[in-house]
């Protein structure tokens, strides 16, 4: 069975006090039905930020806004068979630098392999990388303590004087 083109259906969120972007692959089914960033219960995206800021999130958008944290997908519109990045092709990617250049933004950060990848193939942005590992069920092999750790830089990033 061939794949339609899937298109993001939703915009990122930041504003021009955005300090860091986190950027995934490409949205989930589940996220793409919800309209909204790492909405599947099993993606341990959310309960890491509430964690790492020790505190409770009720409303997603403005608890980015507010820590000026942006988000968005690297990809704009691809083939894929459901929420699968290994079948991800044709890919579209999104004009990040036009983002990044309404923003303060200084670091980038991608959750996941395939973002990772995908954002040195496609896109041509002359600030800091730094790759994370996937907060998706499907990585359950790395402990939410190990997560933890790593997203740290986060908070470091954020915190860090221009």
């Amino acid at each position: 069975m061939a794949s339609e083109r899937v298109f993001h259906t939703f915009g990122p969120v930041f504003d021009e006090n955005s300090k860091i972007l986190i950027l995934g692959s490409f949205p989930s089914v589940v996220s793409r039905q919800q309209n909204f960033y790492y909405a599947n219960r099993s993606n341990r995206f959310w309960p890491l930020l509430a964690e790492l800021f020790e505190e409770e999130i009720t409303d997603r958008k403005q608890f980015c806004l507010d820590h000026h944290i942006a988000l968005w997908d690297v990809i704009e519109s691809c083939r894929i068979d459901g929420s699968s990045d290994a079948s991800i092709r044709d890919v579209k990617a999104n004009d990040i630098g036009s983002l990044v250049e309404k923003t303060a933004i200084r670091t980038v950060f991608t959750t996941g392999q395939k973002a990772a990848d995908l954002y040195r193939k496609y896109v041509q942005c002359d600030i800091e990388h730094i790759a994370l590992p996937s907060t998706s069920g499907a990585n359950a092999a790395m402990s939410f303590a190990k997560l933890k750790e790593r997203y740290q830089i986060i908070l470091e990033k954020l915190y860090e004087e221009a």
